[in-house]
Parts: C-alpha cells; sequence; structure tokens
C-alpha cells in the first residue's frame, strides 16, 4: 500500500513534534493555543491529517522554528 505522505512531509511533521517536545508543550497546551481540538495536533503529527500553510506558519510560531530549521536536508 502506498503511503499519502511524502517522506519529506513525514520529516517536517517530525521535526515539528521534536520542536513541540523540546518548548516543553503537550499537545492539550498546542491545541489552546491554536484554539483548536486536541485531535487536530494529534491527527497531524500521526499523518491522518495534513497540514495547511497557515497551520504550519502558526506551529512554527509557537515552537519557535525556523523553515529553514525544519526543511534543512530534506
Amino acid at each position: 500500500m502506498r503511503t499519502l505522505h511524502d517522506k519529506r512531509y513525514k520529516l517536517i511533521i517530525q521535526r515539528l513534534k521534536e520542536a513541540r517536545l523540546a518548548k516543553g508543550l503537550n499537545q492539550l497546551s498546542v491545541s489552546k493555543s491554536l484554539k483548536r481540538p486536541q485531535s487536530f495536533v494529534s491527527k497531524v503529527e500521526n499523518g491522518e491529517r495534513r497540514l495547511d500553510v497557515i497551520e504550519l506558519f502558526d506551529l512554527m510560531k509557537l515552537y519557535g522554528v525556523t523553515w529553514d530549521q525544519l526543511a534543512s536536508r530534506l
């Protein structure tokens, strides 16, 4: 069975999760900051939901990471 997500996308999501954990944030605190349900964060991190550009930038801002950090060596 073919995957829905490119390996580069999966790597970006993995790096986002690592950035969240490095900030000491749990999924619930992130969801509250974004005014989204906790399941939003869970589904993104598990690859069940794809991020759009605005959502990606919101997470990057919250986690304090740049595109260069997420996309390096893709």
